[in-house]
């Protein structure tokens, strides 16, 4: 791509004669940062603001004409949009050329200043603040679409149909493992984009939401949104997509959850300017190569301006970008956008899971005992689990192992059922692979069912398939020997089913690629000691999509991913047919909950926070969400000495099991705690009173404030 050639920087004196003489006005001026042209925000006495514009030499007419039609079309067509306003010359022209002290003939345009703090310098950057960003970028697109200019389509090293072009200076990357790291997304750019931009929407876009250029409001009122954007000197005819591209690749700097932050910006975009399903396809590459360009521009830059501060100014945050994104399967970004966007996750995963409903009465039962009608046992082992209980310890295998073939034999069941799709508390290994993202959230959604029987149980395989992967995932809490079938549903989309826990032997009982029939044994469950000390038991797993993982798919995913991972794996109870009455009533979600409680429980109950928590175990100075996620406990009501201590649970219950009244019976044991509390303060202090919560405790401390001084004024902190 042809670079622009230096120029000698304008000075801020020279910017306020050009106010004067073209404008008319009388200003201050301070310099701001550029890549090529000179920019300066203008101050007037009366306080009022504009953006002084002196182009570089190279810049043509049209290039200008563009920027100012496209403002104006937006002006007239979107005025409750707040953007830059062009301020005509005193000749009422949008632009004009002026010459400068140097002698050099330069452009000269004015805007309407647009106060507000760029996104880079504004924190935190909030779920709700990164979707208003895509909104605003997408209702200014949907107001371009008919809009047209020949200097749009123009050649623009940020255009990013054309960004094949940084193959020929990825020589000024000096390390060649980041080099390696830009070659890769380059790669993966030409093979699955390029190839479909014949098929993508055109239209003229705003084309560079970096977080420089996007300018947000005042923290207050909340949620804090995108107000507008400033520079439109990349405004071009280009992909549609692009926009959201460019917009999510900044929005990611800085951020460990880069999905999370690209796909709110993707929401917005598509809730103001809906993106097509290929649109959708091709967006993690574009976003990659986004930040690929940016960095392969900044070296290239550098050997040209070593000491400009703008070549540099996000290129640190755009490797790190980079490389979290690697950790990333496409597919898994691709479905992650199509959830973000109200679609369903995985496109074939609704149709293999009618076709396993079709045919879940002709699958064979994967153990000796037929599930759909043996008697079993359903376990909850989430994070709420009464089962499980608040201490931690009763999740150690050995307990695990105990606690659950006691209820089995007591029961008199020989199959325990572990549910699918619950928050458990029992996982501690990150997610590697697929949807690698590296953030402080544990791994808690069960994507599959475990049915807990005793060692060397025979396991068959359900349905006819292919032997896919053989494995030994020996890591502790992990699957253990396992197999991976693959299965071609009626209309030839393929799925697999994974069997976790089985014992070393049927690695060497089967072969990858061997043909498997319906009910053939295909291994025995394992024991606790090859399987990193769980309970013997079979985790089975429906899977989509293995996104290249083989043996290494997850068992376990993230809840903030839950929709996109229950997609790719659905409930094995398609195939396995469990009758449905002997499932507990499931945990609500959050929101069905908050519903429920508005309309059974009394307005005056109030939820805290925008976004009420559902707290469902309490451990020590922890409480759990419905998710698993842990949080310090500084706020909640009466702090005893820890949730669930040992020792307050024992003796409660020990108590409740005796007797439950209040003191207007006598008993000895109310008076031996007030013995010890009074043996604790001076005289004449040495009474008490009893009370159930902070709020009784309050009202009797004024009552007694009323009685001693006679006095009703109260002074509250």
């Amino acid at each position: 791509m042809p670079e622009a050639r230096i120029a000698a920087p304008v000075d801020t004196h020279e910017a306020v004669r050009l106010a004067r003489e073209l404008y008319g006005l009388e200003v201050s001026a301070d310099r701001l940062l550029g890549e090529y042209d000179d920019n300066f925000r203008l101050t007037v006495g009366d306080g009022h603001a504009f953006v002084l514009k002196v182009m570089h030499p190279a810049r043509q007419s049209s290039f200008l004409d563009l920027q100012c039609r496209a403002l104006q079309h937006l002006a007239q067509r979107a005025p409750q949009l707040l953007l830059p306003r062009v301020r005509d010359t005193r000749d009422n022209q949008a632009f004009q050329t002026a010459t400068l002290a140097d002698g050099s003939i330069r452009l000269v345009w004015m805007l309407t200043y647009v106060p507000g703090k760029v996104l880079a310098e504004a924190r935190p950057h909030s779920v709700e603040l990164l979707e208003s960003l895509g909104r605003f970028l997408g209702e200014i697109d949907a107001v371009l679409q008919d809009f047209s200019h020949p200097a749009a389509h123009r050649e623009l090293k940020w255009d990013l149909s054309r960004a094949g072009w940084i193959r020929g200076h990825l020589q000024h990357i000096a390390d060649s493992s980041r080099r390696a790291l830009v070659e890769r997304f380059l790669a993966l750019y030409e093979a699955e984009a390029l190839p479909v931009f014949p098929h993508l929407r055109r239209s003229v876009i705003y084309g560079d939401a970096n977080d420089y250029n996007v300018l947000v409001g005042t923290p207050r009122p909340q949620p804090r949104k995108v107000i507008s954007v400033i520079d439109f000197g990349d405004v071009h005819h280009g992909l549609t997509v692009a926009e959201p591209a460019i917009a999510a690749a900044y929005a990611i700097l800085g951020k460990k959850d880069v999905l999370s932050a690209a796909s709110a910006v993707v929401a917005g975009y598509h809730r103001a300017f809906a993106l097509q399903e290929s649109e959708l396809a091709v967006l993690y590459a574009l976003i990659a190569m986004r930040l690929a360009v940016s960095v392969t521009n900044s070296a290239h830059r550098k050997t040209l301006q070593p000491d400009d501060p703008y070549v540099a100014i996000s290129e640190e945050p755009a490797w790190d970008a980079l490389e979290r994104l690697a950790q990333i399967h496409p597919r898994f970004a691709f479905y992650i956008f199509r959830e973000a966007c109200g679609l369903p996750p995985v496109p074939q995963s609704e149709k293999v899971q009618r076709w396993l409903v079709d045919n879940s009465a002709a699958a064979a039962s994967i153990l000796d005992a037929n599930l759909r009608s043996a008697p079993s046992l359903v376990f909850d082992l989430g994070v709420g689990s009464r089962f499980l209980g608040a201490d931690p310890r009763t999740a150690e295998t050995s307990h695990l192992t105990e606690a659950i073939f006691g209820e089995m034999k007591r029961a008199g069941v020989s199959v325990g059922v572990g549910r699918y799709g619950e928050a458990r508390h029992l996982y501690t290994a990150p997610l590697f692979g697929a949807g690698a993202n590296p953030t402080d959230e544990r791994r808690t959604i069960h994507l599959g069912m475990d049915l807990f029987v005793e060692a060397g149980s025979p396991v068959y395989a359900p349905l006819d398939g292919v032997v896919h992967a053989l494995a030994d995932n020996a890591a502790p809490m992990d699957y253990g020997p396992l197999v991976i079938l693959r299965h071609t549903a009626g209309d030839g989309a393929e799925f697999f089913t994974l069997y976790g826990h089985l014992t070393r032997d049927t690695l060497t009982g089967l072969r990858v690629c061997q043909r498997i029939t319906r009910s053939q044994h295909i291994g025995h469950v394992g024991t606790p000691q090859e399987n990193g000390g769980w309970p013997p038991h079979v985790h089975f797993q429906i899977i989509m999509d293995l996104l290249d993982c083989g043996a290494n798919f997850p068992g376990v995913a993230y809840a903030s991913q839950r929709a996109v991972w229950r997609s790719l794996s659905p409930d094995p109870n398609l195939l396995l047919g469990i009758p449905a009455e002997r499932f507990p009533p499931g945990e609500l979600d959050s929101e069905a909950t908050l519903a429920a409680r508005r309309e059974l429980l009394g307005g005056n109950l109030r939820v805290s926070y925008q976004r009420p928590l559902k707290i469902v175990r309490g451990w020590m100075q922890y409480l759990y969400d419905d998710t698993g996620r842990a949080f310090l406990d500084v706020y909640n009501n009466v702090p005893l000495v820890g949730h669930s201590h040992p020792r307050v649970v024992r003796a409660v219950q020990e108590q409740i099991a005796l007797l439950n009244t209040n003191t207007r019976y006598l008993h000895d044991n109310v008076i031996r705690y007030a013995e010890r509390l009074t043996r604790l303060l001076p005289l004449p202090l040495r009474v008490c009173y009893f009370l159930n919560s902070g709020s009784e405790a309050n009202v009797r401390a004024l009552r007694l404030a009323l009685a001693h001084t006679g006095r009703e004024d109260v002074l509250v902190l």
